[in-house]
Order: structure tokens, then C-alpha cells, then sequence
């Protein structure tokens, strides 16, 4: 049981909370310097690891008779009995028992940002999920409620908005590229599956992804030329090319693969997507700590 308790929590969807450390490394306070700060970000990272599965516990509580007629999610613990209803919800009430104290400790505007999170996820687990745009404009926002509780956990000197706006339409792209996804997948039997996608076409979320991809890459390409903290011979911008391919290299995957589902098993299985990711961070660290400001 303790084995389907973890694998109910899941472990491999973690990465997503990477994004707590987008105000330590775009501040330029990733340096040891900065020790005490990177401690708080990673205790961060682990109080979200830890609430995100909360999360995925309830949704999947919620979920059961859904996902047992689903090819994929009928082997998740708890639709697959491998984890009993009433023992899940306990284990999310225990972890909720130690998350919110240990978020206060850090701080309590990150404790505050934390309870948001949990309280949009509990909401769409029970209505936004259901309706259509305002589920994947929910996915989203938990994107930017991470970015904000990195920003909670430390003093930032010149954090960009413009971070904000990239990580808003980069989570609508991945998230509208995922209802395509399972809308291939399940073909004529989407909306027995998940309802959702009855309000959804391939055309039209091929017309979002066309939306939400260009103002992407523009959003991000001024963020690399317009925020305070990058040197002034704008050399982030020799990052964008790394963007565009990312975000061309899903969009061929969710177009072409029928394995295509979870932003997460793209993540963790594509090579190529992953060496893109790979050399972007390291182009971005290069910027930002090898080359001064003015």
C-alpha cells in the first residue's frame, strides 16, 4: 500500500514544480552566496511536491469511475483498488496536517500562495475541470501560483513581470496541447472519458496552440531584451532559438505521437526536447552569471 500511496501522488508530475526556482535563478541569486535562500526555495519545492500530490490524490478520489473506463488511467493506484478510497483521503488529510504548517514556518505569504494553490485545485477537481477553456486557464494558473510562491520565499531585487506572462502562456500552450492529445487519443470516446472534451474540436484547439505558441515565443522574446536585470547587449536573446525549437519540437509530438498525453512523459521520454531544455538553462545560467549588467 505505501508503494500505491506513492505512485498515487505522482512522483514523475514533480518536475512541474521546477518552477519555484524561477525567481532565484532569474533574481541571480543561484550563487552560494545566496545559501540561506536556496534552502528556502528547495524546502518550497518539496512543500509543493508533497501538495501536489494531495492534489492528484482528490482529483483522482474524485475521478474513479472516469478513469476505470480510461486505457491509461484505469491503472492508476486508486481507480485500480491498489489504494482504498477511505486510506487516500486520509493520507491527504495527513499530508495537508504537515504541508501548511511547514509553508508557514517559511513564510506566511508563501503559506497563503500554497492554500490558493490547493483551493484552485480542489475547484477544479470538482467544477472548472468540467468546463471548457477554464480548465486549462486553471492549469495555468497553478503555473503562475508556483512562480509566485518562489517569489514569496526570498527577497527579489528585479524579478520581471514579464516571467509571469511567459509562464501564463507556455502552461496555456502545454495544457491545450494536452486536451489535443487525449482528444486524439480517445477518438470517438473523449467525452465518456473526460466530459471536457465534448466542448473541445481538434481544429479548434489546433487554432488555441496557434494562439497561445506565437504569443509565447513574442512574450518571451521581450522578456529577453526589456527586463532590468540582463545585460545591456541583450545576450538572452540568444536563448530564443532554444524556445522556438522547444516549442515546435511539442507541437510535432502532439501532432504525430499517439504516446503523447502528459507534458510530463514528453518531459522525461524525448530526447531531443530534453537536450533543448539542457542547453537553454545552461545558455540562460551563462547570461545571467557570466555576464555583467552594464
Amino acid at each position: 500500500m505505501l508503494s500505491a500511496a506513492i505512485k498515487a501522488m505522482r512522483p514523475r508530475q514533480w518536475t512541474k514544480n521546477v518552477v519555484i526556482f524561477a525567481a532565484l535563478v532569474f533574481d541571480r541569486q543561484f550563487t552560494p552566496q545566496y545559501l540561506p535562500e536556496i534552502l528556502r526555495t528547495l524546502a518550497g519545492f518539496v512543500i509543493f511536491c508533497l501538495l501536489s500530490g494531495v492534489v492528484y490524490i482528490v482529483n483522482d478520489i474524485a475521478d474513479i469511475e472516469a478513469d476505470r473506463q480510461h486505457p491509461v488511467k484505469r491503472l492508476r493506484p486508486i481507480a485500480a483498488g491498489e489504494l482504498p478510497v477511505p486510506a487516500a483521503r486520509l493520507l491527504a488529510v495527513l499530508l495537508v496536517l504537515v504541508i501548511f504548517p511547514a509553508a508557514y514556518l517559511l513564510s506566511p505569504a508563501f503559506m497563503l500562495i500554497a492554500a490558493a494553490y490547493l483551493l484552485l485545485n480542489l475547484a477544479y477537481s470538482r467544477w472548472i475541470k468540467h468546463i471548457p477553456i477554464l480548465d486549462v486557464i486553471s492549469i495555468a494558473m497553478g503555473f503562475v501560483l508556483r512562480v509566485a510562491a518562489g517569489v514569496a520565499l526570498i527577497v527579489v531585487a528585479r524579478f520581471s513581470p514579464w516571467l509571469y506572462v511567459v509562464t501564463t502562456l507556455g502552461s496555456l500552450y502545454i495544457g491545450f496541447g494536452k486536451r489535443r492529445a487525449e482528444l486524439a487519443l480517445l477518438a470517438d470516446g473523449a467525452n465518456s472519458h473526460r466530459r471536457v472534451l465534448d466542448g473541445y474540436s481538434i481544429s479548434l484547439l489546433d487554432q488555441y496552440i496557434t494562439i497561445v505558441s506565437s504569443t509565447t515565443i513574442i512574450a518571451y522574446s521581450l522578456y529577453t531584451f526589456s527586463a532590468p536585470n540582463l545585460p545591456e547587449n541583450h545576450a538572452m536573446m540568444l536563448t530564443i532559438p532554444f524556445v522556438i525549437y522547444g516549442i515546435f519540437r511539442y507541437l510535432y509530438l502532439i501532432q504525430t505521437s499517439a504516446r503523447v498525453g502528459a507534458p510530463e512523459d514528453v518531459l522525461l521520454s524525448d530526447r531531443p526536447l530534453q537536450a533543448t531544455i539542457l542547453l537553454w538553462g545552461i545558455c540562460v545560467l551563462v547570461v545571467l552569471y557570466l555576464i555583467p549588467v552594464n
